[in-house]
This record gives C-alpha cells, sequence and structure tokens, in this order.
C-alpha cells in the first residue's frame, strides 16, 4: 500500500472513531477527533511541498475540515444558527475514503480551508510571495472580508467541564486579560489554549476562546472560562499549558500567532496568576524562549480548583 493510501486510510479510520463516538453520546471524544482530524486535513491542504493530492482535491480536503469543525462546534452547544448534525457529517464519509477517485461537488456550500487560513506557528515567515498574491486578490481590508474568521471560531470552541471522581482534582483557569502594546489595533483576538506533553503533543482537544470584544487601553480583555480536560492526577509530569494569542491580518488576508505563553505543573494553584509573553513561533518544547517584550506587560489569569 502506498504512503498515500496509508493516510487516507488513517482519516477515514479517524473519521469512522469520530462518528461513532458522537452516535454514542461521548461528545467530548468526538469532538477531540474531529479537531484532530481537521487539524490534520489543515496540514495537507495548507503544505508547499509536493503533494499526492491535486489542487482540486485539496480544496475538498479543505471544505471536509470545515465541516468537521461545524460539528465540533454544533457538539459545544455554541449556539451556531445553522446547526451540522451527523447525519450531514456522514454523508462525507465516501468523500474521504475516496478522495483519489472523488470528482462530483461537495454536497455543502462551505469555505474551504485555505480562503480562512489560521497559520501553523512560524508559517507566516515563509508567506512572503503568498500573501502578496492575497493582496491582488482584494483580501487587504476588513470591510473586504467580512466572513474572515468564521461564525464558529468567533463563538469559539469551549469544553464543558469533566465529570468530578473522587480524590481526583479538575482545574478551571479563567483567562482574565492580556496586556499589549498595540492591544487597541488588533482584529478578531482569540486566544488557543492546549496541553503539551514535553514533546508538544497534545493531551487534550485545543480549545479555542471565543473573539474578545473588549479593548482597553494596552489590555484585550477576554473573561473566559476555560476547563481542563484532564483530572491533574493524570496529568504526565513535563506538562505545560499554552496559550496563543491569535487575530486577523487584514492586508495579508489569515489569523496568526502574535505571541504565546505558558504555564507549567508547578504554577498550578488556586488564585491569580500572571505569566510572561513570548515571541512566535510558539515553541512547545520550551527550548527557545524570547520575551515579547521588556515591557511590564503580561497574560493574566485566575485558577480554580475542583475536588471532590
Amino acid at each position: 500500500m502506498s504512503d498515500v493510501n496509508k493516510t487516507i486510510q488513517k482519516w477515514h479510520a479517524s473519521f469512522r472513531k469520530g462518528t461513532d463516538f458522537d452516535s454514542w453520546g461521548q461528545l467530548v471524544e468526538a469532538i477531540d477527533e474531529y479537531q484532530i482530524l481537521a487539524r490534520q486535513l489543515q496540514k495537507e491542504v495548507q503544505s508547499t511541498n509536493p503533494s499526492d493530492f491535486t489542487e482540486d482535491q485539496k480544496k475538498t480536503l479543505g471544505k471536509f475540515a470545515t465541516c468537521l469543525e461545524m460539528r465540533s462546534a454544533a457538539l459545544q452547544c455554541t449556539q451556531s444558527q445553522e446547526e451540522f448534525k451527523l447525519e450531514d457529517l456522514k454523508k462525507l464519509e465516501l468523500i474521504i475514503k475516496n478522495i483519489l477517485t472523488y470528482n462530483k461537488d461537495f454536497p455543502f456550500d462551505v469555505q474551504p480551508v485555505p480562503l480562512r487560513r489560521i497559520l501553523a506557528p512560524g508559517e507566516e515567515e515563509n508567506l512572503e510571495v503568498e500573501e502578496e498574491e492575497e493582496d491582488a486578490t482584494g483580501a487587504g481590508s476588513p470591510e473586504s472580508s467580512p466572513n474572515r474568521v468564521p461564525a464558529f471560531t468567533k463563538m469559539g470552541t469551549l469544553l464543558p467541564r469533566l465529570p468530578s471522581e473522587p480524590g481526583m482534582s479538575l482545574l478551571t483557569i479563567k483567562i482574565d486579560k492580556i496586556g499589549l502594546k498595540d492591544a487597541g489595533q488588533c482584529i478578531d483576538p482569540y486566544m488557543t489554549v492546549s496541553v503539551k506533553d514535553v514533546n508538544g503533543i497534545d493531551l487534550n482537544p485545543v480549545q479555542d476562546t471565543p473573539v474578545a470584544t473588549r479593548k482597553e487601553d494596552t489590555y484585550i480583555h477576554f473573561s473566559v472560562d476555560i476547563e481542563i480536560q484532564r483530572h491533574i492526577e493524570r496529568l504526565p509530569k513535563g506538562v505545560a499549558i499554552f496559550f496563543e494569542f491569535k487575530h486577523y491580518k487584514p492586508k495579508k488576508g489569515f489569523t496568526s500567532t502574535k505571541c504565546f505563553a505558558f504555564m507549567e505543573m508547578d504554577e498550578i494553584k488556586p488564585g491569580p496568576i500572571v505569566i510572561e509573553l513570548y515571541k512566535k513561533p510558539t515553541d512547545f518544547k520550551r527550548k527557545k524562549l524570547q520575551l515579547l517584550t521588556k515591557k511590564p506587560l503580561y497574560l493574566h489569569l485566575h485558577q480554580t480548583l475542583h475536588k471532590d
């Protein structure tokens, strides 16, 4: 079996796993699987390396990823006006299974990933040529890109608190505000929160906050709770919780990471905490860290531990 066929087989298996969880009512697991698969598809779509997929096939994969995100958002009760149902998602199974031979119109009118890219950390450094092309296509101002951030992204992808277990602790992190010298200029700002092991591998579903709308002097206010999706006692050594601040760049037509912060296990304790901001690209392995600024600007959080 060729490498591309192995990849497609893995995607199909991940899709079946997610829809099975969904149909069984295991929503946290379904969301996790959908988000992982969506990111894998987005990575393939956005890759500039030689690919086994044609441009049309990449567009289809991008639309497929959008549908996964829409179903994930629907499961999280984000009050989406157009809920994407499980039976709708299941209609796409033959597409992911037969992506190399699929030649029909995509069954849903959705926007493919490349038109509303969210870049991987550091990817923006390699986009000079692409950015010029995007500017030429008219993606140069917020007014000309009213749908620059999808509705389900604007509302966030936050997950509910896990069920309590005797003797186990759950952590809620309230993102209060972030201090930035150009806070007032950031468009559609939001945070991506992830839990990574020492190798930078995700241990929990990645969560996005809703877009922040309140800005005051050098601060952007979020006032939103993040429920960490694993009991603290079950987190392995060396874990860190990452906070990536993202915003939309109208002249370049994409959303990118501006800076990041992280909190390690020994910092998990009830009460307020202020943590430093670091320059992009996000270093999930915490090897080469460079402070964003020497000014007293930080990420302000508040932690609450829940224990039965």
